[in-house]
């Protein structure tokens, strides 16, 4: 197939990149293939404005590494909603992108010396004990390798939804509806489609591996067994610049990863919960198709930007449902809860010991609201815009809670989901108290109605007299055979 030229003025066969993703394509229409192509070139669609659509790096060797994976992989089709070979090699690629050293001996010291001073001083900020395990002091491959797991957990029912719902549009879907009949097939799309997700979740964990400080930065547990988790390299690079000292930065780091872990070890039910409604918002998710048909039929494939926009905005983008969006709001809560709570317990932990809380406080709040690491995961994944309002209202809240009934009222409310505060609560923390005291009365109202009914049973009442004789009547008398 004859490629019209690179958009940036370069040609298509210097490092061969547009050549390997023609092969890519090759391998994914088969025996179609020469007709898939030369209808793709009469229609302006070339290998390179494919690959810019797609969002893979400009970097040739870079690119030639990710395509040459993705062909190999091609090769040997799987039916996962994610490529997870893929995912793996993109994030490593991504984590190493800027340097990855190995973590040294000092610095695994000084980590466990911070984790050790943090613990103490957490124990006079919350009820709530160490959660115990090891302590890690990782490389941001490393971290790589310990989340994907959870990634994988994450990722796989959105991916599993997505298809489906593509492959169930693609069935109802006549040919002469689509811009490329015959073009794409469920087997087809699934196969592609469990790579370009193995490369979008690859990338986000390898860009994440640059950004976290541990293993908690974006409000989920990312390790399924308990232990702590500080990155030095993470760590250091965000204390450049900063008046202020480097062991002071890195303890309340490490304040923040244990406060998190206690949370996650000890409220058994948290994990699950917040893992459980990313799963409920993939099971609801919907595909448009008039969505998908209109934005076919519209493109012009020769404009890479346009192509990638569609691809992104378009093509692939689920259809948020009612039932999606309460179930995103409940994340959201959720979310909140735990980050309001870790940055509370936090800075009264270490109020009497750091000098710089305060502005340690308001620059990890600012760093959210600019866009942080949970942030971008969420809304790469979920479609979730959290609001880094709903966190500051929680630490409100929690503070709230601690100051009128103590510390051990404030960890009593993670004893059970339905015990926790909702986002009314977050729009008006001043008005939790009262709400709280009426939903208890409610449920005393309910209770001595409960109480009154079984009193009169047992009391003698018609339930407990059923099948016994009154008491001036002679007994029935006894069935035949008796």
């Amino acid at each position: 197939m004859t490629s019209q030229p690179p958009p940036d003025g370069g040609t298509s066969d210097g490092d061969g990149l547009p050549e390997r993703w023609e092969e890519i394509l090759r391998a994914v229409f088969g025996d179609d293939a020469e007709a898939a192509l030369r209808e793709l070139s009469e229609r302006g669609m070339d290998p390179h404005a494919m690959a810019a659509a797609a969002g893979l790096p400009d970097d040739p060797q870079v690119l030639r590494q990710i395509l040459d994976q993705v062909k190999r992989l091609l090769d040997t089709p799987s039916d996962e909603p994610v490529n997870w070979e893929i995912a793996h090699d993109v994030a490593r690629q991504a984590a190493v992108a800027e340097g990855d050293p190995s973590i040294g001996d000092h610095a695994k010291r000084q980590v466990a010396e911070a984790f050790s001073v943090a613990e103490l001083w957490l124990d006079a900020a919350t009820d709530l004990p160490p959660a115990g395990g090891p302590v890690h002091a990782w490389s941001r491959s490393e971290w790589v390798e310990s989340t994907l797991p959870t990634w994988r957990s994450l990722a796989d029912p959105v991916a599993t939804s997505v298809a489906d719902g593509l492959a169930g549009v693609l069935a109802r879907t006549e040919p002469e509806g689509l811009a490329m009949p015959g073009l794409i097939s469920a087997p087809m799309l699934r196969q592609l489609g469990g790579s370009l997700f193995g490369m979008q979740v690859g990338h986000a964990a390898g860009e994440l591996s640059r950004e976290v400080f541990g293993a908690t930065d974006i409000g989920l547990p990312l390790l399924r067994e308990p232990a702590i988790v500080l990155l030095p390299t993470n760590v250091e690079a965000f204390a450049e610049g900063l008046e202020i000292p480097t062991d002071e930065v890195r303890l309340f780091l490490a304040l923040r990863e244990a406060a998190h872990a206690r949370l996650f070890t000890h409220v058994a039910w948290l994990r699950g919960h917040l893992l459980g409604a990313v799963e409920a918002y993939a099971r609801g998710i919907e595909i448009d198709p008039e969505a998908i048909e209109s934005a076919v039929r519209d493109l012009d494939p020769s404009n890479p930007d346009e192509l990638g926009r569609a691809l992104s905005q378009g093509v692939f983008v689920p259809r948020t449902t009612e039932g999606q969006r309460a179930t995103l709001e409940r994340l959201e809560t959720s979310l909140a809860l735990v980050e309001g709570w870790v940055d509370e317990v936090t800075a009264t932990a270490a109020a009497p010991h750091l000098p710089n809380i305060a502005p340690l406080r308001e620059m990890l709040r600012r760093r959210r609201a600019a866009g942080g690491p949970a942030e971008h995961t969420f809304a790469t994944l979920v479609g979730l815009e959290l609001r880094p309002r709903r966190s500051r209202d929680a630490a409100a809240l929690w503070a709230q809670i601690a100051r009128a009934d103590g510390i051990e009222a404030r960890e009593a409310v993670w004893a059970h989901p339905d015990l926790l505060p909702t986002a009314e609560d977050l729009d008006d923390p001043g008005g939790y108290a009262a709400r709280r005291s009426a939903t208890a009365a409610e449920h005393a109202e309910v209770d001595r109605a409960l109480a009154e009914i079984l009193g009169e049973s047992d009391a003698g009442g018609p339930a407990a007299d059923a099948g016994q004789p009154e008491p001036d009547q002679p007994d029935e008398p006894k069935a035949h055979g008796a």
